[in-house]
């Protein structure tokens, strides 16, 4: 049976996660925090390639009512979009924040009582949207906040581009984690975010997510309380390898996995400068995705809303 308790405050009660805020914040001095291992000093207000120093910088954070079911409920997705990222990808839909730094630094305190206010609000969880750069300063808010009151699940939303090490520090504190699993070819990874080594970082953060959180338990409310779900955005001409990337998470992960499988791709961004992803989704595309992850053997698909035209 899952506690219904968010697993932070056992960790704020038994001192765990101030170790955790103490031993995140000492790799930003040497910041190996992501795959990308820039070793930059962000302490010191060195930047690497996410342009981010010892503050976290957050483009915008409110109630979110267009995410996956589990997230939305009546009172929405508390969500806190951090600017820039370690992949931008090009054809980023959120391009004026991962790439153009739209947003602000912010201290720890403020962060905290960003997380109080959207709780307060109303929201059912925090949902924290591209926080791989920024893990030290996202746990050093949540002690803070879970200490003035804090209560719902930490969701960590992330690209999946995420360091083993780092996703340890994470264990005890995030309830949900909700990655994407991007594209299943290197090659991909290469044009379209300059990190080939994406499938394969995807595939080892997913299976250490899942060690630690499980298959997603949602509450007799309909709400997620703890556990993996993960997102993939479906690309144009099958680009992303849906079908290998399905089959990975059925029989490597557990076909009990949440998958929301995304139609809204639109050429963003630099995305003309890839062969294949200066046009939209058709509709063809989005049902052999949802196709292929049935045939695959995933049981538990994010219901479809109306909220894109697919052409």
């Amino acid at each position: 049976m899952v506690d219904p308790k968010p697993a932070y405050l056992a960790s704020l009660k038994s001192g765990l996660l101030g170790e955790k805020v103490a031993a995140a914040r000492e790799r930003l001095r040497s910041c190996e925090l992501c795959p990308r291992r820039c070793g930059v000093n962000r302490e010191a207000g060195e930047t690497g390639f996410c342009r981010t120093g010892a503050q976290a910088w957050v483009s915008s954070y409110a109630p979110h009512f267009g995410e996956e079911a589990p997230l939305v409920g009546r009172g929405g997705s508390g969500t806190v979009f951090f600017t820039h990222c370690n992949l931008l990808c090009l054809f980023c839909q959120n391009f004026d924040i991962s790439h153009g730094g739209e947003g602000e630094p912010v201290s720890d305190e403020t962060l905290a009582a960003v997380l109080l206010q959207l709780q307060n609000a109303g929201c059912h969880n925090i949902n924290f949207v591209t926080p791989s750069h920024v893990v030290p300063q996202l746990l050093a808010a949540v002690e803070k906040a879970a200490a003035g009151g804090l209560s719902v699940p930490i969701v960590y939303n992330s690209g999946g581009y995420d360091r083993l090490d780092t996703l340890k520090l994470l264990e005890g504190v995030v309830d949900i984690y909700m990655p994407d699993f991007k594209f299943w070819d290197a090659d991909m990874g290469s044009a379209c975010c300059d990190a080939p080594d994406y499938p394969a970082v995807a595939r080892r953060a997913l299976k250490e997510m899942h060690r630690q959180v499980g298959d997603l338990t949602i509450g007799a409310d309909g709400l997620a309380r703890r556990g993996l779900l993960v997102r993939h955005l479906v690309l144009p001409g099958g680009r992303a390898g849906t079908e290998k990337v399905m089959a990975f998470i059925a029989d490597e992960i557990s076909s009990e996995t949440y998958v929301n499988i995304m139609p809204q791709y639109r050429p963003c961004g630099r995305a003309a400068q890839i062969k294949g992803l200066g046009t939209s989704l058709s509709a063809s595309d989005y049902r052999e995705a949802v196709e292929a992850a049935k045939s695959a053997g995933i049981r538990r698909l994010d219901p479809p809303r109306r909220r894109f035209v697919l052409l």
